[in-house]
Parts: structure tokens; C-alpha cells; sequence
């Protein structure tokens, strides 16, 4: 089993920084969804500052709690690409940056209103750039001879 792993993981040619900044992420990714999954208010109002008590309020927390699955498949989807397909980091964190920048273009576009703003809206605008960044770092450089 050792060598098939050694083997599928070969072929990233990116920085040390992309691979360690995409497996970072990836454990934040993967907390995120498992706060959202199993908070009793899917972290709508602990976390996000949503009033919950309203009507309706009970649809929120399905929706965060729902929110969470689908960012659990995007972490074992990410796990995946660490363990046994590092060739696509480089696809991983595209994937990474499409998600953090339509995270910001649709609050953008449909702003929520909070006392304060979530961590994940503060984290959207420090992470979307830094996911640049390490896809840029990950793609494999030309060698000129």
C-alpha cells in the first residue's frame, strides 16, 4: 500500500509553502463543516451572529448545517488530492480560490446583516489573495536549458 500511495503522490512540482498551505486550509475547511454540521444552531447565531429566534429561524440552522456537509466533501475531496494525488495541488487550490472569491463577489452581491461581521467574511478577504498566491507557487516551472 506504500508504494501505490508514494506513487499516486508523485509528480508535485510546486513549493513546500502550496502543499502546507493547502493541507492548513484544508483542517480549517474540515473544522468549519463540523462546527456547522454538529452546533445545535449550525454556528448561525454563535457564530455568525444570525438571530435564530426569529421565524424561520430554524430553516437558518438547517441551511448552515447543510452548508457544513458540503464543505465537508470539499475537505475530503482536498484530503484526497494531500494523501494520494499531490500532482493536483495546483487543481486543489484553484478550486480553493474559486470558492473563497465567490464567497466575496456574492456577499458582495447579497449582503447579510450582523452585529459584526463572521469569521469567515474576514477570513474570505485574507484567504482569497493568499490562495493566489499558492496557486501560483504550485504550478510547476518551466526549466529553460
Amino acid at each position: 500500500m506504500r508504494s501505490l500511495t508514494l506513487k499516486m503522490s508523485a509528480g508535485y512540482q510546486g513549493t513546500k509553502f502550496s502543499l502546507v498551505f493547502l493541507i492548513v486550509l484544508t483542517t480549517v475547511t474540515t473544522l468549519r463543516s463540523l462546527a456547522h454540521i454538529f452546533l445545535p444552531d449550525g454556528g448561525a447565531n454563535s457564530i455568525a451572529g444570525l438571530d435564530v429566534s426569529v421565524a424561520g429561524g430554524s430553516n437558518l440552522i438547517a441551511l448552515f448545517a447543510q452548508w457544513g456537509y458540503t464543505q465537508l466533501l470539499m475537505s475530503v475531496m482536498m484530503w484526497g488530492v494531500i494523501v494520494f494525488a499531490r500532482y493536483l495541488v495546483p487543481f486543489a487550490l484553484l478550486v480553493q480560490t474559486l470558492d473563497w472569491g465567490g464567497r466575496i463577489l456574492i456577499g458582495l452581491m447579497k449582503s447579510v446583516e450582523v452585529a459584526s461581521p463572521p469569521p469567515g467574511e474576514i477570513g474570505s478577504y485574507i484567504l482569497w489573495p493568499l490562495c493566489l498566491i499558492a496557486v501560483w507557487f504550485a504550478l510547476p516551472k518551466k526549466v529553460h536549458p
